[in-house]
Parts: structure tokens; sequence; C-alpha cells
């Protein structure tokens, strides 16, 4: 609990917890003053340009690929690399945003990204393209900055919304990003026009990503109580070893149970997105064009389907603690799980599209619900531990992609089911520390034994508290 002089503001619009260092214990969405709904709001800004521009080549992909005059593998490793750019930088996003704060690392990623992405159209080889996609894959550990700072301003009664509405607002950027700029494309009526325009085009979200990267930096805060520099510096807020920072999230097991659930949540997402226009091709003969918009269905639930997760989550909490929350993800996860077997055994397309709707419904809100859950794992170093959860998503998304590649699709789908469904039994190896587990019973802390009479209590035996 800080004074009024280790503050940056002296008054908050919303309520806050002096004992969890002044985060909001309420989200004012229509909102937008200094520090909480400042950097709310700054942070899926930030998420949404950032995976706006990761996005931004895949739509050119076919100029590139023609002017290029490269093969269909060359492709998929320069895609690949993409990838593997953000499990890297995800690892190493939450230390720095531990050490630094989330204001900075934003600004330096939307910023530095937008060079790279401007210089698209100087690509020469397949080589070239490859190491372009890797840079430019950086600015997928957007989301691990997005869900810190978030984290860093709201309580942890609200931190499940805040972090699930965040994300799915900023998400909006993976689908918008191909949508726009195939509408630029489509503005070119010649066909060879087309197919040039990836040279200059990508200029467009490299001027909004560096002129956000900007603002960001300008008009917000790291922390309820001001910016790390300077917090760091008056010695309100004591310095963060990155190194040690990152070893604690590793050696704690819970991190990489709820690994192995983004891996089966996000990675799930990001396959059926693939995978489902696969089914519809090949299953049911629908053209590539209906396939992709059946497909396209996985999306469009993120922004409602993710919040409820985390509001659900915080509902929960607010009954019975972590259990609360662990019991919301074993459900979500092994539905997911079932439903996935149930998308392949679907005998009749609308069938299939009914069933695909319910499992991106269950995907995204338990992409919420593991958000919610990540916070409590090791509060002190809740940057790494959400830089290796996130880099979870990328690695379940790669491997299960691999799986499409190398197998029958239902022998994939088959894999893939299984793993969510264990994934849902591992929450019972969650155990964290002053928190309980999925199996304790519910036990309502400091709650005092209620007297059958009205008696004030003569001694200090009648006022002992007794827990349920």
């Amino acid at each position: 609990q800080g004074t009024e002089e280790d503050k940056k503001y002296r008054t908050y619009e919303l309520e806050v917890d002096p004992e969890q260092d002044d985060k909001a214990t309420e989200i004012k969405v229509f909102r937008f003053s200094r520090p909480h709904m400042r950097a709310f709001y700054c942070s899926w800004w930030a998420y949404f340009v950032s995976f706006f521009i990761w996005l931004a080549i895949p739509p050119l992909l076919s100029g590139i690929k023609e002017t290029l005059n490269l093969s269909r593998d060359e492709i998929w490793n320069s895609g690949l690399a993409g990838v593997s750019g953000t499990i890297v930088a995800s690892l190493l996003a939450g230390p720095v945003c531990e050490t630094y704060g989330a204001r900075i690392p934003f600004a330096v990623i939307l910023c530095g990204i937008s060079i790279p992405t401007a210089c698209t159209g100087l690509v020469k080889s397949a080589v070239g393209l490859s190491i372009l996609r890797f840079v430019i894959g950086f600015s997928g550990s957007s989301f691990i900055v997005c869900q810190y700072w978030t984290s860093r301003m709201f309580a942890e009664n609200v931190v499940g919304t805040a972090n699930a509405l965040a994300g799915g607002l900023g998400g909006f950027g993976r689908g918008l990003s191909p949508l726009l700029m195939g509408s630029i494309l489509k503005g070119f009526h010649d066909d060879q026009e087309q197919l040039d325009a990836w040279h200059y085009i990508c200029v467009i979200p490299a001027v909004l990503a560096f002129s956000l990267g900007v603002l960001v930096y300008l008009i917000s805060d790291d922390t309820p109580k001001g910016n790390c520099n300077d917090r760091k510096g008056d010695g309100t807020m004591p310095g963060v070893s990155v190194i040690s920072t990152f070893r604690n999230a590793a050696c704690n097991r819970n991190t990489w149970v709820l690994f192995f659930h983004f891996a089966s949540s996000y990675g799930v997402e990001i396959t059926m997105k693939n995978a489902a226009a696969l089914v519809f091709r090949h299953k049911f003969s629908q053209t590539v064009e209906y396939a992709a918009a059946y497909a396209s269905l996985v999306g469009i639930m993120q922004l409602t389907a993710r919040c409820l997760g985390g509001h659900v989550s915080d509902r929960y909490f607010a009954r019975s603690g972590v259990h609360g929350r662990l019991v919301v993800q074993v459900i979500l996860l092994f539905c997911e799980g079932l439903l996935v077997f149930a998308f392949v055994w679907a005998k009749s397309l609308p069938i299939s599209i009914l069933v695909l709707v319910f499992l991106a419904f269950v995907v995204h809100a338990a992409e919420g619900s593991t958000f919610g859950i990540v916070p409590f794992v090791s509060p002190a170093d809740t940057g790494s531990v959400m830089g290796i959860v996130g880099a979870g998503g990328n690695v379940g998304a790669v491997a299960y992609s691999f799986g499409f590649r190398q197998w029958d699709y239902r022998v994939a789908f088959y894999v893939m089911g299984c793993m969510v469904l264990i994934s849902s039994i591992t929450s019972a190896f969650i155990h964290i520390e002053g928190h309980s587990s999925l199996f304790d019973a519910l036990q309502p802390q400091n709650k005092p034994e209620q007297r059958i009479d009205n008696e004030e209590p003569d001694t200090d035996e009648d006022t002992q508290a007794y827990t349920v």
C-alpha cells in the first residue's frame, strides 16, 4: 500500500485496491482516463495493429510467389519462419515487460517492426522472404505485452475479464488484416497491377504501426502508480532481473501446464482455420470460396466468446477462488475436445457447420479462461509466465499443422482431439501456492462461526473463527 508520495495520480476514476498496488477493481469500458482505462485501450490498440502488420503479407503471397517464382514449400517455410519469430519473441517479451513495463516494449515492437514491413517490396528471394517474415513475426509477441499490461492494471476480481476483453478486441487484427489488404488489392483493376502491388502496399500498415507506437509511448502509463523507469529511479519499485524472472517462471510446473492448455486452445483455433476448410472442401465437396467462408466462422465469435470465458472465470473466482477458475478451465477444454471429434464425425454440412460454431465458441472461451489463471501462477514473474504460456499457443499451432500436413485429416483431427482432452485432465496438476487446487474442498476463509444467541463473546475462545 503506497503513500501519496509514490503515486503519479492522487485520485483515480475507477475503484482501486491499495493492497494490490492500486489495481482497478472494476472496468468502465466507456472511459479513457489514466492510468487504468488508458492502458486498457492502448494495450488492445497496439495488439490490434501489431497483428495487422504481422498478417499483412499472407494476402500478398500469391503475387510474391508468382513474381519471385517461388515453390509451395518455400512459401510454407516462410510462414513457418514467421511463427518461429513469434515464439522466440514471446519468450523474451515477458521478462522484458517485467523489467521495463509494457509501454516501451509496445513502442519498440510497433516502431521497430514497421521498418521491415515497409521494406517488404525489396525482397528478391525465398531466403529473403523467410528472414523478413521471421523478423516481422516478432510483432506476434504483442499479445503477451497486451495481457501483461492489463494484468498490471486490473485486480484479481476482474483480471480475467480485462485480459479476455483486451485480447478479444486486439485479436480482431488477425481477421481484419487479410480483409483490408485484400480490399486494397481489389482496388487495382489490372491483374498485373495487383501482382506488382505487394512491392509497396505494405507501407500503409507500416506507417500506421509507427504512428501508434509513438502515441502509445507518450500517452500511457506502465503501472497504476506511474512508469517503471520513474518508479525505479525514485526507489519506489524494485529492479527485476530478466534472467531470474524467466528462470522462476520456467521452473514453475503450473506454467507448463498452462502452456499445454494454450496450445490446446489458441493452437487449435489457428489450426482449425485451415483444417476446417479442408474438411468442407474434401468431405462435403464445397468450392474453395465456400469452404473458406465456412472456416472463417472460427474467428467470428472471438470477442464475445473470449470475453465470456474470462468473465465466467472471474465469477467462479469470486465464489471459490482459483478452484473456481480451474473448474471452468476443465469444463471448457473437455467440451472442446469432444467437439473436435464431433466435427470430424458430422455426416452433413449443416451439422458440421453447427458443430464448428460451438467448437469455435469453447475454443475462444478457453483462451480467455486460461489467461484468467495465468496472473496467479507467480505474481512476481507474471510477464515471464505469460511469455511461456503465450508461446505455447504458437507451438501448438505448428505441431497440429504438421500433423495435418503428414497424416490423413481424420487421423490429424483424432490426435488433436485426444490432446485437448488430455490437457483438460492436466488441470488437476495445477497447484498455486496460497490458493485451492482443483480437487480441494471449497473452504471460504475468515468466515466466523455464527452464534446461536445474541450475547457478546466474553472470552477469546468465543471469538475463534472456523472454516466450513
